[in-house]
C-alpha cells in the first residue's frame, strides 16, 4: 500500500475511550482513532459524533477503527474506506474487557433509541 497523507504511524492514541465523552460524562458506540495524532473520538452513530467533530476542527483527515479485530481506516476528507493501512503505534483497539457501546456504567438502557443514523 501506497502512503496515505494524514497519517503518522509513530503516535499512540491519547486514550481508551472518547476523550470528550470522558469529559462530559458520555458515552459511545464504537470508538475511532485520529491516525495522525493520536486522538480517540467515538464513531457518528454515537450521540457526541466526537471523531467527525476531531477532523472539521483540525482537518486531520484519516480515522482507524479502534475496536478489537479491525484494522480498516476512513478517509474523511475523500470519503475513501482501506482495508489496511501502515501499522500504528500500540495498542491497536480499546482494551477487550470494554463494552461497545461504553463504557461500563454510563450507557442508558435505551441506548438504541439515541443512536444517529
Amino acid at each position: 500500500m501506497s502512503a496515505i497523507e494524514g497519517i503518522d504511524p509513530s503516535v499512540p492514541p491519547a486514550g481508551t475511550g472518547c476523550s470528550e465523552c470522558d469529559a462530559s460524562g458520555g458515552w459511545w458506540v464504537h470508538l475511532r482513532r485520529c491516525a495522525q495524532c493520536g486522538h480517540i473520538g467515538c464513531c457518528d452513530s454515537s450521540p457526541g459524533q466526537h471523531a467527525t467533530a476531531h477532523w472539521k476542527s483540525t482537518g486531520h483527515p484519516v480515522v482507524q477503527s479502534f475496536e478489537p479485530g479491525e484494522e480498516w481506516l476512513w478517509n474523511y476528507a475523500t470519503d475513501a474506506l482501506y482495508a489496511s493501512g501502515p501499522p500504528l503505534a500500540p495498542p491497536a483497539s480499546r482494551p477487550e474487557g470494554q463494552p461497545s457501546p461504553g463504557p461500563a456504567g454510563r450507557v442508558p438502557q435505551d441506548w438504541r433509541e439515541h443512536l444517529n443514523s
